[in-house]
């Protein structure tokens, strides 16, 4: 048997107007974290649904297992096929329990056939406490969980079926650092028993940390291999995947922080953050760092009315407003782009231009009883090319576009809606390494106009580049108000945990 446990020969998809993957041929050795590089729409997750049977490859390509060609018709047959996936948007039920979801189609049942519920709770609680959490309840409805906890059971799920062969489809997007020790731990322990591991990220620092080899995609064909990630020249890497290099990973800025613009006063909601008050001026950067769970993105629904909150005042330039619901969010000018792009932030029916425009309509496309169609085609194509959104037309639908192509549409409606208070929720969370800058531009353009912008993420080293000051939060409660100046990642993780 040859040390490559997969080999793709030749392997092409096309869909109506673009031509996804161009005859894609590598190997992938058995034993390896073997990494997938490449910008949104460049072909990786196509190749992922192939090998997982979700799509089916065109004809003349072949896909080898353990040498041996094989076709992967559907889903069934590729976990048969001993291939487990953790896709970046979860695929779990809502209204099951944790452990309902990670044995769903494959139950655990006593002698007389029933389901053994005891032996059900206990394994699944081991496969949680595997990866360091202690926070998951089995018996716990997915829907009760935040993102982050649903991407652990997703993970658990997966690893629990045993598998050979495991893709992880941005598995760290959601989690905190400890989390992504633990994975990373059970990663090298799982490679011991000679499990093959396909690694989709757009983390750089995540490459050399845990892989061995990378494919690198762009535009659907396949433009370079790296043979070793630990010693892989990341700035080569870099400009393998975008075709440029970048030169300054976070845009410089010129801060010109003016008065007061928008203040919270004592918000709280019950059993989840406790009396948050703190305020944003004219043309500043506002970060808010803290462990998964630390009530950042509650905070921020509890702002903009998509949670309840049982007291608390927000005042815009000086004055009171109520925000009780998103739609009075958005008539006093609060744009929010939400931490879960997939349930939150899109209608995945609906068209990338009807996205777009929806914040907008009332303001700035309807002319009487009706939309100025060309007006609102005009500012879709607008913000499609100015975030390079991939997609063959604005009139596709949202849900056939790539995660993080997804997410740029998001981004683009509330630019759009050109709102005075942005709050962004892990604004580059799926998004590649060369867009990445590209959101940090638009970001220091928003704030160059006197907009008032908070910015909620997990990366701290994107927190330290982007924010004037940085407000840290642990447990529903405000531990730090820091300046950027004063800054670091030890003082932010000190206040954290």
């Amino acid at each position: 048997m040859s040390d490559n446990i997969l080999r793709f020969e030749n392997i092409s998809k096309t869909f109506p107007g673009v031509k996804a993957l161009k005859n894609m041929s590598f190997e992938i050795h058995r034993g390896d974290v073997h990494v997938l590089l490449g910008e949104n729409g460049a072909g990786k997750s196509t190749l992922i649904k192939i090998l997982t049977g979700v799509y089916q490859a065109d004809e003349g390509g072949t896909i080898y297992l353990n040498d041996e060609p094989v076709k992967i018709h559907d889903t069934l047959q590729s976990r048969k096929l001993g291939i487990g996936t953790v896709f970046q948007e979860n695929s779990l039920i809502p209204h099951l329990n944790v452990a309902e979801n990670v044995f769903l189609t494959r139950e655990l049942r006593n002698t007389a056939g029933v389901i053994d519920w005891k032996r059900t709770y206990e394994e699944c609680d081991k496969w949680i406490r595997e990866l360091g959490v202690t926070h998951i309840n089995p018996r716990t409805q997915v829907r009760k969980l935040s993102v982050a906890d649903q991407q652990i059971v997703e993970i658990v799920k997966v690893f629990s079926q045993n598998p050979s062969i495991v893709i992880l489809d941005e598995p760290t997007s959601s989690l905190s650092d400890n989390e992504i020790n633990n994975l990373f731990r059970i990663i090298e322990t799982l490679k011991e028993k000679g499990v093959t591991f396909i690694y989709v990220s757009h983390r750089m620092e995540e490459i050399k940390r845990i892989g061995d080899r990378a494919t690198i995609f762009r535009d659907g064909a396949l433009t370079g291999e790296i043979e070793n990630c630990k010693t892989a020249d990341m700035d080569q890497v870099i400009n393998m995947i975008v075709g440029r290099t970048l030169d300054e990973k976070f845009p410089h800025r010129e801060s010109h922080i003016g008065d007061v613009f928008f203040e919270v006063k004592d918000i709280q909601v019950p059993n989840t953050i406790y009396d948050i008050s703190f305020q944003v001026r004219k043309g500043e950067v506002l970060g808010f760092s803290g462990l998964v769970g630390s009530g950042r993105t509650s905070t921020a629904k509890a702002i903009v009315g998509a949670i309840p909150r049982t007291s608390g005042e927000i005042l815009i330039d000086g004055k009171p407003v109520k925000v009780t619901n998103p739609a009075e969010a958005i008539a006093h000018g609060i744009g929010y782009l939400p931490e879960d792009r997939k349930t939150e932030g899109l209608i995945l029916t609906k068209s990338v231009k009807e996205n777009i425009s929806l914040p907008s309509l009332k303001k700035k496309f309807k002319k009487g009883i009706v939309i100025d169609a060309a007006k609102e085609r005009g500012t879709a194509e607008e913000y499609r090319e100015k975030l390079r959104i991939k997609t063959p037309s604005i009139n596709r639908l949202s849900k056939f576009l790539s995660g993080g192509n997804q997410q740029k549409v998001v981004f683009a409606k509330w630019l759009c809606s050109e709102a005075n208070i942005y709050i962004f929720d892990e604004p580059t969370r799926g998004i590649d390494v060369g867009a990445k800058s590209e959101i940090y531009q638009i970001i220091n353009d928003l704030v160059s106009k006197g907009a008032a912008v908070i910015v909620i993420s997990s990366e701290l080293p994107e927190i330290l580049g982007i924010c004037d000051r940085i407000i840290v939060m642990r447990d529903g409660r405000i531990t730090a108000n820091i300046d950027r100046k004063d800054a670091t990642q030890e003082k932010i993780m000190s206040y954290s945990i």
